[in-house]
């Protein structure tokens, strides 16, 4: 299978990322592992988001291993959200990557408030998948540039922190950056929901985050969901129970 890493962002590429996505489609399904992990299904292909050993805030979770996926994106290789001691395909740098007939950009953001003076900087991937348009933010907390934000505006899916911490956006910065994107549908990430009881975390719940967005309805789905890409009449924020 023929995997070309592309030196440059090109034409055809920055496109695929401002035209609006085609009606028609089958279910996106997503399975969520906590932390900022999930395992995505569409159009032939499985992604494996964010794998992170069982360390800090992840201490408390199961590996997303024995696993079957084409390969991984990461936002960086950290061990809490770039994990891959079997050195499966990864691709955790910024870059335009196409795999198949699938472009995947990966931009660089702060990890922290710092910018990245702390903690790097972290890959922002964005692609489109049955005929969606994913950005996963799961691992950045600092601020978009104007380009960045032309780049990742009106996705259907979004993917970010919301928790707070040294590497999270916390609930009001996270609610900011949905404003501004103008996502259809949000998946919040790193924080800790009722279940939880993490000492070492300094995530905090999702509260703040879902005050700040009144105007996204909230809906409470199980770890493995699906979405039809023919039904985003409605602003929603997932959260994962």
């Amino acid at each position: 299978m023929s995997i070309l890493k592309i030196k440059k962002l090109f034409f055809l590429s920055l496109c695929s990322l401002l035209m609006p996505v085609a009606a028609f489609g089958g279910n996106l399904v997503l399975k969520s592992f906590g932390h900022s992990s999930f395992l995505i299904k569409g159009d032939g292909q499985t992604i494996l988001l964010n794998p992170y050993d069982t360390v800090g805030c992840a201490s408390h979770l199961s590996k997303p291993w024995n696993l079957s996926f084409d390969f991984i994106l990461a936002s960086s290789r950290l061990a809490d959200e770039g994990y891959n001691p079997l050195n499966k395909l990864m691709f955790v740098d910024p870059g335009s990557y196409q795999y198949n007939e699938t472009i995947f950009n990966g931009i660089a953001v702060p990890h922290d408030r710092f910018e990245g003076r702390r903690y790097g900087m972290a890959t922002v991937w964005v692609w489109e998948q049955n005929n969606l348009k994913i950005v996963h933010m799961g691992g950045s907390a600092g601020e978009l540039n104007f380009n960045n934000k032309i780049l990742l505006a009106s996705p259907d899916i979004l993917f970010i922190s919301v928790g707070g911490g040294a590497k999270s956006y916390n609930g009001q910065e996270a609610a900011e950056i949905v404003n501004e994107l103008n996502p259809k549908i949000v998946i919040p990430v790193h924080y800790l929901d009722d279940k939880e009881n993490n000492p070492s975390c300094e995530f905090s719940n999702a509260d703040e985050f879902l005050a700040n967005l009144s105007d996204y309805e909230v809906e409470y789905v199980g770890r493995r969901f699906s979405i039809n890409p023919d039904k985003l009449d409605q602003k929603l924020i997932y959260i994962i129970k």
